[in-house]
C-alpha cells in the first residue's frame, strides 16, 4: 500500500512537466564565451509547450538567453516534440546547469585572455595519421644503420607532444568528419556530421549548429584564414574549417558554405563542386559558379602547377587553386609512375608547393593567420590498403610540417600543431626479401634477426626513396580487411583497388590480383559490406611547438585542442 502511494504521489506531481530525452549542446560541453550555438531539446513524445519548463543555472532560459525559443509540436520524421532556440551566445565564462524536467545537462563556458598569444596558428593535419605511418616514413625516407634511424622526419623535432582520444558521440570509433568537426569548434559530434550536433530529424542542415573556428575567426578579428588540401575541398576534413550539416556528402552545400566564410586561400581539389552544371565535369545540379563568384571577390585563380606559382605573387593575398576536379593523386603517382589520373591532370602541385604559396599569400595580412594544411592521402591510400602509396603520402606531409617550421623561424609569434584526425589499423612487422629462395612469399617475409634493414635508396637527396619497388621493402600489414588477395608487393600498376562487389553486393576479393606470383587470399574480418579497411580506434598523437604548446600534454581530447587554439587566437576574450 505505501508503495502505491508513493507511486500515485510522484505521478501527481510530474504530471503536467514534459520530459526532455535530449539536450544540446549535450552533457559536459565545452562553450567558449562570446561563441554562437543552436540550443535545443527534444522530447521524448508529443507535449504541451505549456508544459514545457527550462532552467538555466535556476533562472527561466529567455532571461539567461535573451531571446524565446521556438516550439515545433512535431518533428519531422520524430514522434517528438522540440524546443529550439537558435543562435545563442553566452559571454560570461562559468559553470551552466540547464534542467529540462527531469534532464539536466552542464556546460563549462569558458574564457580567453583578451588579446591573442600568437600572431599565426598552422594546423597540419595527416588525415589517418598513425605511428605506423610516422615510422614507415622515416625509414623509408631516411633509413636506418646498426638499429639507428639515419635522420629524422621534421615531426620528430616538435617540442610538445599529446595523445588525443577521438571517439564520437555515437561510437568509439570516428570517421573524418566528427573528428575534425571537434577540433574545429571544440564539440563533439556523431559519425558524418560537421559543425552541428547531430540531431533525429531527416534534413541535415538544421541540426544544433555550434561556431566553427574560420567563423570565430571572421567575428572576433582581422586574420586571414587558409585551407590546403589533397583531397576535395568539400571532403570532410577542409569543410570542417568552414561548414554545418550532418551529412558530410553534401558537396555542393559545402561549396556555398566555403564562399560564404571566404577563406583568402583555398587549394586542393574537389572543382566539380565549384563549377555550373553546364561544365562538362560538374557535380553541381545548378547554374552557381563559385570559381567566377570568387575571381569577384579578388581571388587570383591557379588551376596547375604553374599558375599556382604565378598566383603566390598576386598582391590581393586571394588565391583559389582548385587542381581537380576530385581527389588529388598521389605523390608517388604523381611525380614517379605517372598513374591514377594523372594524364588528365598532368601539372597538379603537390602538398609542399600549396603550403609554400599558402604561407606566401596569408602572411600578407598584417593580423596574422589561421592555416589548415590537410594530407588527405595518408587515409585514402590505407583504405584500400596500399601501404606504400600511403607511406610516401606521409613523407610528403612531413615536408610540408618542414615547411612550416622554416616559416616559424622568422616568424617566431607562431604556433604549429600536427596532428591526425584518427588513426588506421597498420603494422609494420619486418621486411620482405625477394632474395630468399622459393615462390612462397609468406617464408620471404622477415621478422625478429630475419627482417635486417630495407634496401631504400635516395641518391638524388631529394627525400624519397628512388624506387619503392626495391628487393628488401618494408613488411605492412593491416589488422582489419576485407576479403582480398595480398600479393606482398607494392602497387605499381596503380592504387590498390583489394575488393570488389559480387551479384549480392557483397565485397569479395578483387581477382585481378589473384594471379600475381605468391599471392594469397586473406579472408576479411570486417561486415562483407565494407570494400576497404576501417579506421582503428587507437589514440592520435599530436605534436606542437611554439607560443602555448607548453599546453598540449598527456591525454586530451579533440574539443581540449580547440580550447587551446581559441585561447591563442582570444576568440572569446572580452571584447570592448
Amino acid at each position: 500500500m505505501r508503495k502505491s502511494l508513493l507511486v500515485l504521489l510522484s505521478t501527481a506531481l510530474l504530471s503536467g512537466t514534459a520530459f526532455a530525452d535530449t539536450i544540446y549542446p549535450l552533457d559536459r560541453a565545452t562553450i567558449l564565451a562570446g561563441s554562437p550555438f543552436d540550443f535545443k531539446i527534444e522530447f521524448d513524445g508529443v507535449v504541451k509547450k505549456d508544459d514545457v519548463k527550462v532552467l538555466v543555472n535556476g533562472e527561466d532560459y529567455k532571461t539567461v538567453f535573451g531571446k524565446d525559443a521556438t516550439f515545433v509540436e512535431k518533428e519531422d520524421g520524430a514522434q517528438g516534440s522540440a524546443l529550439i532556440v537558435r543562435n545563442v551566445a553566452l559571454s560570461k565564462p562559468g559553470a551552466y546547469k540547464v534542467v529540462a524536467g527531469n534532464k539536466s545537462v552542464a556546460w563549462d563556458v569558458f574564457g580567453t585572455s583578451a588579446t591573442p598569444k600568437v600572431k599565426n596558428v598552422i594546423f597540419l593535419l595527416g588525415d589517418g595519421l598513425s605511428v605506423a605511418h610516422r615510422t614507415g616514413a622515416r625509414i623509408m625516407s631516411k633509413g636506418v644503420t646498426e638499429g639507428k634511424a639515419n635522420g629524422r622526419l621534421n615531426m620528430d623535432d616538435l617540442d610538445r607532444m599529446a595523445f588525443i582520444g577521438t571517439s564520437s558521440t555515437d561510437s568509439i570509433a570516428v570517421d573524418s568528419a566528427n573528428s575534425m568537426s571537434a577540433y574545429m569548434t571544440g564539440h563533439k559530434t556523431a559519425i558524418n556530421a560537421i559543425g552541428v550536433y547531430a540531431d533525429r530529424t531527416k534534413d541535415s542542415f538544421d541540426d544544433p549548429r555550434v561556431e566553427t573556428i574560420a567563423e570565430a575567426l571572421r567575428r572576433t578579428g582581422g586574420k586571414a584564414i587558409g585551407i590546403v588540401s589533397t583531397s576535395e575541398l568539400q571532403d570532410a576534413t577542409p569543410a570542417a574549417v568552414v561548414a554545418h550539416t550532418r551529412r558530410r556528402a553534401d558537396k555542393a552545400e559545402i561549396a556555398e558554405m566555403m564562399f560564404k566564410v571566404k577563406p583568402e586561400v583555398v587549394l586542393g581539389g574537389g572543382s566539380a563542386y565549384f563549377l555550373p552544371k553546364s561544365t562538362p565535369g560538374s557535380k553541381r545540379k545548378d547554374d552557381q559558379n563559385f570559381v567566377e563568384m570568387f575571381k569577384q571577390e579578388g581571388y587570383q585563380l591557379a588551376t596547375d602547377k604553374t599558375e599556382l606559382a604565378n598566383a603566390a605573387k598576386s598582391n590581393s593575398g586571394k588565391v583559389l587553386g582548385l587542381f581537380h576536379t576530385g581527389n588529388m593523386d598521389t605523390l608517388l603517382d604523381r611525380e614517379f609512375l605517372k598513374k591514377g589520373t594523372v594524364s588528365a591532370f598532368p601539372n597538379q602541385p603537390g602538398l609542399v608547393d600549396m603550403t609554400k604559396t599558402a604561407l606566401e599569400a596569408l602572411s600578407k595580412n598584417k593580423d596574422g593567420f589561421f592555416l589548415m594544411v590537410e594530407g588527405a592521402s595518408i587515409d585514402k591510400m590505407s583504405h584500400p590498403l596500399d601501404w606504400d602509396r600511403a607511406i610516401v603520402e606521409t613523407i610528403e606531409f612531413d615536408k610540408a610540417v618542414g615547411v612550416a617550421r622554416d616559416f616559424a623561424k622568422s616568424n617566431p609569434e607562431t604556433l604549429i600543431i600536427v596532428t591526425g584526425d584518427h588513426t588506421h589499423g597498420l603494422s609494420i612487422i619486418g621486411t620482405i626479401d625477394d632474395d630468399k629462395p622459393g615462390t612462397d612469399m609468406r617464408q620471404k617475409v622477415g621478422t625478429y634477426a630475419e627482417a635486417g634493414f630495407p634496401n631504400y635508396a635516395d641518391a638524388n637527396g631529394d627525400g624519397y626513396p628512388d624506387t619503392i619497388d626495391v628487393t628488401r621493402r618494408l613488411a605492412m600489414f593491416a589488422n582489419n580487411y576485407p576479403d582480398y588477395y595480398e600479393t606482398f608487393r607494392p602497387k605499381m600498376d596503380g592504387p590498390f583497388v583489394p575488393a570488389i562487389q559480387n551479384e549480392k553486393k557483397d565485397y569479395v576479393a578483387n581477382e585481378a590480383y589473384k594471379n600475381v606470383p605468391g599471392a594469397v587470399l586473406r579472408t576479411g574480418n570486417i561486415p562483407r559490406d565494407a570494400d576497404s579497411g576501417v579506421h582503428a580506434v587507437d589514440d592520435v598523437v599530436l605534436q606542437a611547438t611554439g607560443p602555448g604548446s607548453e599546453l598540449f600534454h598527456g591525454y586530451m581530447e579533440e574539443s581540449d585542442v580547440y580550447r587551446i587554439l581559441a585561447d591563442a587566437l582570444a576568440l572569446g576574450g572580452p571584447k570592448s
